[in-house]
């Protein structure tokens, strides 16, 4: 699926998004302030003037210490010493540290003093017999003290409003109950239409309605009709419902309000309420729009789950909220709010009713025609090599969504740069649908010798019995390179049919294919090891599967004792069976996997030649195609290989359809990380994805 070309949220009204003032980093204003205070301290003069007595300052008079001094308001004095009064030790000689630390306006500036004179006292005889020369001052403004210290004060304020401002510290609680929706108007340049979202036709056929609803109202309205209030997409991660959903508001060339579940969720009380209240009036007022809340499954779970006695849930007062306001306004107005999940199963039942979100339009991963305009779309930017089929590589990766084939296109792209090549070549995309699916290639990791010959018969093992099962699916690739975090090896199986039911048969066989590798270890060797854990959880889960959900054991006959509406099952706190049924399914379990257990213990053994030659092969050149495989195996019994497949269809064109127009008849696989073994290192902490199986 392709993404949205600008990348940037579009908010604020429209012609507005280039008038907001830019942000610098706080301590740029930090650093400007204490310059401001260094220029203060170092560069303004300071009151260096030592502050005399009166009574002193007559006796100075007398004994000729005064030179000149300066009366203001009959009450102050200032003056300055002669240097008789330096000879006499009255006042000290300036220092060098003192004269290094303050700028002073004049060399004899630690020669002044000031002092404060009784009002009405006469001293102009005293001064006029001394010969002390003096003048009088009389200040009769009070603005000028004033403004002295208001303006500094004045400035140091407004300083700091503007700097808490820029920090907005303030708007967090002052505007908490305001929604936190980013608003992508008509007027944007850069809108998402369908033309931009590529493998979803179904899907894009469904909002279609919405999209008419929006350009005409009249048109449904003049009959009767109402549109549903709320459209509902559910689908994976990755499937592309937010691109959809954006550009179903580009289509109808309406303003678009996105935001997620949790941002209406906070830790306090009754904010969550107030915010969707202001989402719903601030959508009504731009009507007709659209409103889009993701993962709406963190306001939308279930009611009344996990509450303790007493206690205020405050993510269930935010959906009754948005209940209320689902309820109390018309879809005539205009307003359609869409939502996206990938967790349907969780949601309230009054969420889903009709009159709220009573239209759901599910956002599948893409079939093969669907990765191949997904592919056409992502690789659209790149240097491809005219060897590259995009239907070939739709082929090869079944199961992945838009965004995982967003990150294979870019994955071979880097490929193809670390390899100094001039564009991507196909075998750029295998090895990336391989670092995708299995994890990075580690060739340096340090193996043991036996452990290499263990982990080489394992995946021989696993490989065997796929090629000669009926109803496993075709090897593609086998590989003892170690990958990802702890596999040391790999088989990679790729289905050439779509599945939707399997049969009993069908599963006896998956779980012979996962067992391939512990019993080659075991016929090989006489001991096991747990480079298999993997496999036996998955052949766990498969069992049981077939025994208490799908009705397929004979023990217990056609039963299912799963909840699917609850699959944890609530701590075992309402199983649907006793314990002697408990009983019954783990012995059926027990016959399933020993069953199979020798089903997979006599085809190794018919082909033991077969298994020798190629863990030897394996160890020698690590790496298996399937070419290689048909050589050394033959063909395969039963089914076709993947290269007899591209071949009968090779007139398919690359948007999935015959030259002659008619429709082919392309199966689509599974989910390929589902059929890729991976198994892991001597501690027995291999991962890969659990298989499921869906009926």
């Amino acid at each position: 699926m392709s993404k949205n070309k600008s990348g940037s949220d579009q908010k604020n009204t429209p012609g507005n998004k280039d008038n907001k003032l830019p942000r610098f980093p706080i301590w740029i204003y930090v650093v400007l302030f204490l310059v401001l205070i260094a220029i203060n301290f170092y560069f303004v003069p300071g009151d260096t003037a030592e502050r005399v007595k009166y009574s002193d300052f007559l006796e100075y008079v007398e004994e000729g210490y005064i030179d000149e001094i300066l009366i203001t308001n009959r009450t102050e004095i200032e003056g300055t010493f002669t240097d008789k009064a330096i000879e006499d030790g009255i006042i000290e000689p300036p220092s060098e540290e003192r004269e290094a630390w303050r700028f002073t306006s004049s060399p004899d500036q630690h020669r002044t003093f000031y002092s404060t004179m009784l009002e009405g006292d006469e001293i102009r005889p005293l001064l006029d017999a001394n010969n002390v020369i003096y003048d009088v001052r009389v200040e009769e403004s009070w603005w000028g003290g004033i403004l002295i210290w208001l303006i500094p004060i004045a400035l140091i304020i407004a300083f700091w409003i503007y700097i808490f401002r820029r920090m907005n510290p303030g708007q967090q609680v002052m505007n908490i109950g305001k929604n936190k929706a980013s608003l992508y108007d008509k007027q944007s340049e850069n809108k998402v239409t369908f033309d931009d979202v590529a493998g979803l036709q179904e899907a894009k056929a469904e909002v279609e309605e919405v999209v008419e609803f929006l350009k005409n109202p009249k048109k449904f309205t003049n009959l009767g009709g109402n549109l549903p209030k709320g459209v509902i997409l559910v689908g994976p991660p990755g499937t592309g419902k937010t691109l959809l959903a954006k550009a179903t508001a580009g289509e109808a060339d309406v303003p678009f309000f996105s935001l997620s579940g949790s941002d209406f969720v906070e830790m306090f009380v009754g904010v969550g309420a107030a915010r969707v209240r202001d989402l719903f009036k601030q959508a009504k007022e731009k009507a007709p729009c659209i409103v889009f809340i993701d993962e709406i499954d963190s306001i939308g779970r279930t009611r009344g789950r996990g509450m303790q006695m007493g206690s205020n849930d405050e993510r269930e007062n935010t959906l009754n909220q948005l209940l209320s306001e689902m309820d109390g306004f018309n879809s005539d107005k205009g307003v359609i709010i869409m939502a996206a999940t990938n967790r349907p199963d969780i949601l309230d039942s009054a969420l889903l009713r009709p009159g709220r979100f009573d239209r759901q339009i599910l956002i599948d991963k893409p079939d093969l025609n669907g990765r191949v305009k997904v592919l056409e779309v992502h690789s659209k930017k790149l240097k491809l090599a005219e060897e590259i089929d995009l239907k070939v590589l739709a082929s090869q990766t079944p199961g992945f969504a838009g965004a995982e084939l967003a990150n294979l296109c870019n994955e071979a792209a880097l490929l193809a740069a670390r390899r100094d090549k001039n564009s991507v070549e196909m075998v750029d995309f295998q090895d990336a649908i391989e670092r995708v699916v299995a994890g990075l290639e580690k060739k340096n990791k340090l193996i043991s010798p036996q452990e290499r010959k263990i982990v080489a018969y394992h995946e021989s093992g696993h490989a065997i019995v796929g090629w000669f099962l009926e109803h496993t699916d075709p090897v593609l690739k086998v590989s003892i390179v170690p990958r990802g975090f702890a596999a040391l090896g790999y088989t990679l199986q790729t289905p050439l049919e779509d599945r939707f039911l399997m049969t009993v048969e069908e599963l006896d066989d998956k779980i012979c294919a996962l067992l391939g590798g512990r019993v080659a270890e075991e016929i090989i060797f006489g001991r096991i090891s747990t480079g298999a854990q993997n496999d036996l959880e998955r052949i766990t889960n498969l069992s049981y599967a077939m025994v208490a959900e799908y009705g397929m054991s004979e023990e217990l006959g056609y039963v299912s004792l799963t909840d699917s509406k609850n699959p944890d099952n609530s701590y075992g706190f309402n199983k649907k069976y006793s314990e002697h049924t408990a009983e019954r399914i783990d012995e059926a379990v027990q016959n399933i996997i020993r069953r199979n257990y020798q089903r997979t213990i006599e085809l190794l053994n018919n082909h033991r030649e077969q298994l020798d030659k190629m863990a030897e092969t394996l160890l020698e050149k690590e790496v298996l195609t399937q070419q290689e495989l048909r050589e050394m195996l033959g063909d395969r019994p039963y089914g076709k290989h993947h290269d007899d497949f591209y071949s009968d269809n090779d007139e398919l064109s690359s948007n999935g359809t015959r030259k002659d127009g008619e429709k082919a008849d392309v199966a689509e696989p599974d989910d390929l990380k589902e059929n890729t073994d991976l198994d892991g290192n001597s501690d027995g902490d291999g991962k890969s994805d659990d298989s499921k199986t869906s009926s």
